[in-house]
């Protein structure tokens, strides 16, 4: 019994709705009036979070960014590590507690290589297991590879070392010649030379 209502209600609602549309839009024809709705529908803005980093005594850096398009948003943030801050706090602490070896061993072994490069071209020459001094230029003469990158002192060593290399290699082949030429003489004389 209550399932014939329900369809009835559920019919009757349909029919009334489909008469009222037809009678709303048989009524705006009979007039030359124009109504119109427009509707605002802007997407809202994504929102990077705020990335807040208060003290002072942290090497990081925040960085946020957003991107927006008519159908999705998405927002980001970072924070990015500064080696370089962190060096020179660890220095500065160690430096502090009277290690003044230490620290400046610290900044001149840096992937930097700016302060192992002064140090050299000032004649205090970056410490290195215990070495101070000349001590420490004779062991990095002889350990350029230990030397940081991008150091320019390091780019000198290595080409100098080349420019010996290649020097023995030409001297060992004269002296070579020289043997051939000798030997070449003393079989034309017949005499016996063994080297």
């Amino acid at each position: 019994m209550i399932k014939p209502f329900i369809i009835g209600l559920v019919l009757s609602s349909i029919i009334i709705f489909f008469l009222s549309s037809l009678m709303n839009h048989a009524h705006a024809a009979d007039t030359n009036t124009v109504s119109s709705t427009v509707i605002d529908k802007s997407v809202p803005t994504a929102n990077s979070p705020s990335v807040v980093i208060n003290n002072s005594d942290v090497c990081k850096t925040g960085v946020a960014s957003a991107v927006q398009t008519q159908i999705l948003g998405i927002s980001s943030a970072v924070t990015i590590r500064d080696e370089n801050c962190e060096i020179l706090k660890l220095s500065r602490q160690l430096y502090s507690f009277g290690m003044k070896v230490a620290a400046v061993s610290l900044l001149a072994n840096a992937e930097d290589g700016r302060v192992f490069d002064a140090m050299w071209y000032a004649g205090t020459y970056p410490p290195v297991d215990g070495k101070i001094g000349n001590e420490a230029k004779e062991f990095w003469l002889e350990n350029t590879n230990l030397i940081p990158e991008g150091s320019k002192i390091k780019e000198g060593l290595t080409n100098q070392k080349q420019v010996v290399k290649e020097n023995e290699q030409t001297i060992r082949g004269l002296n070579d010649f020289e043997k051939f030429v000798i030997m070449g003489m003393a079989m034309y004389i017949g005499i016996p030379i063994l080297f």
